[in-house]
């Protein structure tokens, strides 16, 4: 079932003496002009389910303009996310312009070029689907399989936030590749962009009530956060919008402007005409499984139930981020930290309420400082909750205990407590290509499969009856997808971002380069004795954004130059503890120098089941520093020799009575003995 969706107006800004009127603050009395002001010039009308707000909290107006960095200027004039990109669609130029590149990012994509190459720039696009808790259904894998063969460059790459990337796609295909994933379950809309991006949740399909309540509540809060204004639709699908039904708790709380979180009858009543100052990022789990990174995000949801596993409430972190620049400290990753707990029918009034605190002060001057961490590292916990509270409408209770977090990877048969079984899959770093994706999507369609993406890049396959167990495992190994027990330790926690040669930011290499490394890692184990079930955290990317979530490692690369790192240690398997930078610099052919002293002191030195990360914070940074600039490789076993010092029975026994008289035994007296006469002889004497 589809509706028209405003397509009559995509082409409003067309004419350049069109202009939006410069924005004064989100809240301002300016803010009430520009609705009034877009409204007569006919932007186009948001859905019949798109909510009108009543009223918005009044801010006083300044006299003199806040300066706004070149992307809150586009994003303003923009017409809710159209121009300029839907008149640079229409070029026949294989590549669009600098504004219509940042436009096309909410849209759930990026224009990117083959670094590779050399001479004129081949362009393409990078297309990032949004599928909260990872949920992906069968015909919608299928379809992302077929469009990577004939669209993209012939593979699929699981992210870490539950998505796919599809890499490759030219522009003209560009409007074909949307609308096939639009009308077949799927989206792009707002996977990239300064909004709220792909919610996690724990990609598990266990019939626990827990986890199904996380699950849903990710969705709703990815419902919540979808803009509303139609661009998404009015650009790819001729503005026919796809209906799906939303729960009318979504609907309500979206609706809900008692605390003055809403623009008045805007296309947009929670983003306005600016969206975010940046990207945001929300993850909902359950105790114990930190599956989902939770503590990395801008907001962490975790379900609390009580003692017979009813859900009732939520506790929720907030601050958590990867992102920094190098060579300036004033940009950094944070761990997300205690805001406090709302009961279950509050959360989404709640999560709003964060939203908007952070759209009303998050800076938009300079988007290195623009998320959330920042604001909140600025504030301080106690101000933030303050603000947040207002537009809740009330106080935040006290944060209930939790257990100690764990990470789950989910991989191999499990049981999903419905009478079927699910199967995770280790992904060398999310890359599905070759006999592997042949070999996936012949078992997904034979058996009619759904599947969750994880955000540790691997997958997972649902609702396998019993009798499907072995054909599937077979059909899998022989693909090399493996059951866990066959794949390499560090293989298993390992992540890498995608890196060059089609991103632009990178630095240096990552996922093609990640395979060696940890051949190369194992291979430093083995020389300093660790044995093969040992295992650490290594993550790597190819620039400082993070998006392997480096700073989260026991061991992290961060690409720093060319074939060049700067190092990380100190996080923890579970990933609750914040990395810290070793080393800056390091050439990747110079690699075991620093790691052969590090993991061999770990093996030596080490408390009782002390993890790697745990062992570098312990020993501290200075200490580590000096084992690796005195590091001349590993200590050798003392030589042990066989000494037979009595050649018959009768001279051991003449020796024993001799050692008696002096408390001690035959051995220990033959090899004083024999010390001094090696003593003697080295002196000359001869004795």
């Amino acid at each position: 079932m589809t509706t028209s969706f405003g397509s009559a107006n995509t082409a409003l800004l067309k004419d350049p003496k069109l202009q939006i009127p410069s924005f004064r603050g989100l809240r301002s009395s300016g803010s009430l002009a520009l609705a009034r002001h877009a409204r007569s010039l006919s932007v186009s009308s948001p859905s019949p389910s798109a909510i009108r707000a009543v009223s918005t909290p009044a801010k006083p107006n300044t006299a003199s303009e806040t300066k706004r960095s070149k992307v809150e200027i586009l994003k303003e004039q923009s017409n809710y996310i159209r121009y300029p990109l839907n008149e640079e669609l229409l070029t026949d130029a294989p590549n669009i312009n600098d504004a219509a590149t940042q436009i096309i990012k909410f849209h759930g994509s990026y224009q990117q070029y083959n670094r590779d190459d050399r001479g004129p720039r081949n362009y393409s696009f990078m297309l990032r689907t949004k599928n909260p808790c990872g949920k992906v259904s069968n015909q919608l894998y299928l379809t992302m399989d077929d469009l990577a063969d004939q669209f993209g460059i012939a593979t699929l790459r699981l992210t870490t936030r539950q998505t796919f990337q599809l890499h490759g796609v030219l522009k003209k295909d560009l409007k074909t590749v949307m609308s096939t994933i639009i009308k077949n379950m799927g989206s792009t809309l707002g996977a990239c962009g300064d909004l709220n991006r792909n919610v996690l949740a724990p990609a598990a399909p266990l019939t626990r009530k827990d986890y199904l309540f996380a699950q849903q509540t990710a969705e709703n809060i990815a419902a919540l956060l979808t803009p509303q204004s139609g661009f998404y639709y009015d650009v790819w699908v001729d503005g026919e919008q796809v209906i799906t039904a939303e729960p009318p708790e979504v609907v309500k709380a979206r609706n809900d402007n008692s605390h003055g979180t809403n623009f008045p009858d805007s296309a947009e009543p929670i983003y306005g005409t600016q969206f975010l100052p940046r990207k945001f990022k929300i993850a909902v789990t359950v105790p114990t499984d930190n599956s989902v990174d939770i503590l990395t995000n801008d907001i962490g949801v975790v379900v609390v139930s009580d003692d017979e596993g009813e859900p009732q409430g939520f506790n929720i972190y907030v601050g958590g981020g990867m992102g920094r620049t190098h060579r300036l400290e004033t940009t950094f990753p944070r761990l997300g930290e205690p805001l406090g707990y709302v009961p279950k029918e509050d959360i989404l009034y709640a999560i709003k309420a964060i939203v908007v605190t952070q759209r009303e002060n998050g800076r938009r001057d300079d988007r290195k400082y623009s998320r959330m961490k920042y604001l909140i590292s600025s504030w301080g916990i106690e101000k933030f909750r303050s603000v947040v509270e207002e537009y809740y409408g009330r106080k935040f209770e006290p944060f209930r205990v939790l257990p100690e977090w764990e990470f789950k990877s989910y991989l191999g048969w499990h049981e999903q407590g419905d009478g079927s079984l699910f199967c995770g899959l280790h992904v060398d770093n999310g890359r599905i290509g070759g006999k592997m994706k042949k070999t996936l999507r012949e078992v997904i369609e034979k058996y009619n499969l759904n599947v969750r993406l994880t955000p540790n890049q691997n997958i997972i396959l649902c609702d396998i009856r019993n009798a499907w167990k072995r054909p599937i495992t077979t059909a899998l190994a022989q693909a090399g997808l493996l059951q866990p027990r066959y794949v390499d330790p560090l293989n298993i926690t390992a992540m890498a971002c995608p890196a060059l040669p089609l991103c632009p930011l990178a630095i240096t290499e990552a996922e093609r380069g990640t395979p060696d490394l940890l051949k190369r890692v194992r291979a430093v184990f083995e020389k300093v004795g660790l044995k093969y079930n040992e295992s650490i955290v290594v993550r790597v990317t190819g620039c400082p954004n993070g998006c392997a979530r480096p700073y989260m490692a026991e061991l992290g690369l961060v690409g720093d130059g060319p074939n060049s790192y700067q190092i990380w240690l100190g996080g923890r398997p579970n990933q609750t503890a914040i990395a810290r930078t070793f080393m800056n610099k390091v050439k990747l052919q110079d690699l075991e120098k620093v790691l052969e002293p590090l993991l061999y002191y770990w093996k030596r030195r080490r408390q009782s089941k002390e993890s790697f990360g745990d062992f570098t914070t312990r020993m501290g940074f200075e200490k580590l520093q000096e084992l690796v600039d005195k590091w001349e490789g590993p200590e050798l076993a003392p030589s042990r020799y066989n000494l037979k010092l009595f050649a018959d029975k009768e001279t051991y026994e003449a020796m024993d009575k001799c050692a008696k008289l002096q408390n001690k035994n035959a051995h220990q007296l033959a090899m004083e003995v024999i010390r001094n006469f090696v003593a003697s002889q080295q002196n000359g004497k001869g004795e």
